[in-house]
């Protein structure tokens, strides 16, 4: 007889049973915590039936794969909802993603946020309704004729892009859907769900066709997880690095200009020059020399490098000059590369470590531009290390430890690795991808950190590790990347002279520590909710006289204040100080100097902390003692 597994208890059931009805009749403690089947590596329908000998575990709402198939159920309840309410529309496709699902419709009309009420409250009445979700395998050109005759045009689309003879459909009650599934075994276990948002999407996200209305929505077992999650939301929308870049005046975008393309107002360009000078110094620190280079190049270059082959569809077309055909550039490593090819070099000069801070412009569809966190126009933190076979497990661990010591330095301590190895499409041999990948291994394990392989993740030119942020509220970014190359070195012929007195081929490590300046300005405003530590704030100091009878001691304090280097700001405006402490704390500036007359008589200040916290009659000299240590430490 077969049998399933519940939490290490080894249940026998009859062959040939919906394990479901099985359950239901003859263990209804376990059937009331069942939510789907795991078979080897498969999971299925909890009503699907066991054949002689065949083993199934049985996974509750305590296991993650449990959550993604509540999730995919909850969007065909959705897509149920939308039928009824808006019978004309018509469905496509609705995945459980991370944190949720979403269901792409093709309407007239966009969905409202009145729309989603209404759909809301449709999905808590079919839920009501404990509706069976039943699998069927229908003949291919069966299910094409029903849902041709049903209108569901895209759903004729995708499976006659499908080559098996039989394909799955779901029905519950008036609803039906072409799905592999598995899903839940009827409506009633769908809770404790949202719907959050709608959105625009190109079918097959391919902006050559038809615009459709996406639905995002979540779903959790637990109320709690719900409440927990909707909570979470609403902080990271009040720390939306765009919301925040428009309340503080960081930075904007603008249609003139285009899409992608950033404008740094001087508060935001402030904090990036503070970000820069900090880089820089570092760098010098830890024997790396600066390099600058141009925006276009020819475009031969561009075919030498790989990328007219392998990175054409991210570059932006170029312009004709005197005969001559230039690109913009989305990379800089082939700047660096001709740096390096300007005369011979020897093993005893290398490693080269040269930095730049290099603009480059990569053409990302409008659909995916997201703020500063993905644009077309950005600042990389940019270097490449040129070295020898010998030197180069002791360069990417170096590398790593440098990541790690600047991402720390602006607050991260929390990171998620990951080895990216060889894609589909790659250049290079295989021999050579094997040794950098081993050289990345070794450097990590060397490094002491865990990570896990992303396969196929890697560049055309070389694997790659990738070291993830993890913010305040625990969101991963995607921060810094170390890439070896064997391959461009080999595509531009570079060679040093080795103890041999011969020509060998040098290697070549890419090394980005923030990624680019715009998205980890981005992450710093979420990470922070504008609130930048001191050593970052634009302005670390404010000076606030009590009224117009103080100014002159005010504007002595400020002064002083100036010399010793701090960022502080003069606030005489005629408006009220308390009109005048809201509005500083709307900017978060880090600390309030307020002078009256009692300050003015002892030669003291008042103080009042971003967090709150007041002092008063401070001496000068110990203040600025404290806020150089604060700033000293960047903490």
């Amino acid at each position: 007889m077969p049998f399933i597994v519940f939490k290490g208890e080894k249940i026998e059931i009859p062959e040939g049973v919906k394990v479901s009805d099985w359950l239901k009749e003859n263990r209804p403690e376990v059937y009331k915590k069942a939510v789907v089947l795991r078979k080897g590596d498969k999971l299925l329908d909890l009503a699907s039936t066991l054949s002689s000998e065949e083993e199934a575990e049985i996974l509750t709402d305590e296991d993650p794969e449990s959550l993604e198939v509540l999730r995919h159920s909850t969007a065909h309840l959705m897509a149920q909802a939308v039928k009824h309410l808006f019978p004309d529309a018509k469905v496509t496709i609705g995945p459980a993603i991370e944190n949720g699902f979403y269901y792409d419709f093709d309407v007239p009309e966009p969905f409202t946020p009145e729309d989603l009420k209404k759909i809301e409250k449709e999905m808590k009445k079919l839920a009501s309704q404990k509706i069976p979700i039943v699998r069927e395998e229908i003949p291919r050109e069966e299910a094409i004729k029903m849902f041709r005759e049903m209108r569901e045009d895209y759903k004729v689309e995708i499976i006659e892009e499908i080559d098996d003879e039989k394909v799955s459909i779901y029905r519950q009650g008036d609803f039906v859907d072409l799905c592999r599934g598995p899903h839940l075994d009827h409506t009633g276990r769908i809770k404790h769900f949202k719907l959050l948002s709608v959105a625009g999407a190109y079918w097959r996200g391919d902006e050559r066709n038809k615009m459709l209305s996406r639905i995002y929505g979540t779903a959790f077992f637990k109320k709690e997880d719900l409440d927990n999650y909707l909570k979470f939301l609403e902080e990271a929308r009040k720390r939306d690095h765009r919301k925040l870049g428009k309340e503080l005046d960081l930075f904007s975008f603008n249609e003139h200009i285009g899409p992608g393309l950033v404008l740094w107002h001087p508060r935001g360009a402030r904090i990036r020059r503070i970000m820069e000078d900090f880089w820089v110094a570092e760098h010098y620190k830890n024997g790396y020399e600066l390099l600058y280079t141009p925006h276009i190049a020819r475009e031969d270059l561009w075919r030498i490098s790989g990328h007219l082959d392998f990175y054409a569809e991210h570059m932006f077309k170029g312009m004709e000059v005197e005969g001559q055909r230039y690109l913009v550039k989305p990379m800089n490593c082939p700047f660096h590369i001709q740096i390096y090819k300007t005369k011979k070099r020897s093993y005893r000069d290398l490693p080269f470590r040269w930095a730049e801070l290099g603009t480059v412009y990569r053409y990302e569809k409008s659909g995916v531009l997201h703020g500063l966190l993905r644009v077309r126009g950005f600042t990389q933190d940019d270097a490449h290390i040129f070295c020898t076979p010998e030197q180069l497990e002791d360069e990417i661990i170096e590398v790593i430890r440098f990541s790690l010591k600047i991402l720390r330095t602006f607050g991260f301590e929390d990171f998620h690795v990951f080895l990216s190895t060889r894609p589909e499409k790659y250049v290079g041999t295989l021999e050579n991808w094997e040794r950098a990948t081993e050289a990345l291994k070794i450097g990590l394990e060397k490094a002491g950190l865990k990570y896990d392989i992303d396969p196929g993740e890697g560049v055309f030119y070389g694997p790659k590790i990738d070291i993830k942020i993890k913010d305040s509220l625990g969101r991963e970014w995607q921060c810094s990347t170390i890439q070896v190359d064997f391959n461009l070195p080999e595509r531009f012929d570079m060679t040093y002279i080795g103890p041999d007195g011969k020509e060998h081929r040098p290697i070549m490590i890419h090394r980005a520590l923030m990624g680019s300046f715009e998205r980890f300005f981005g992450t710093l405003i979420e990470h922070y909710a504008g609130a930048f530590p001191m050593w970052l704030a634009p302005e670390q100091v404010v000076v606030l006289p009590l009224s117009e009878k103080f100014e002159k001691y005010a504007e002595k304090i400020y002064s002083i204040l100036r010399e010793e280097g701090i960022r502080v700001v003069l606030d005489n405006r005629s408006e009220s100080l308390g009109y005048r402490i809201r509005d500083n704390q709307k900017k978060k500036v880090p600390v309030m100097v307020i002078v009256g007359e009692k300050e003015e008589s002892t030669g003291t200040i008042s103080l009042r902390w971003r967090d709150g916290k007041q002092e008063h009659e401070v001496k000068v000299e110990e203040f600025i003692a404290r806020i150089r240590e604060i700033i000293d430490n960047k903490t």
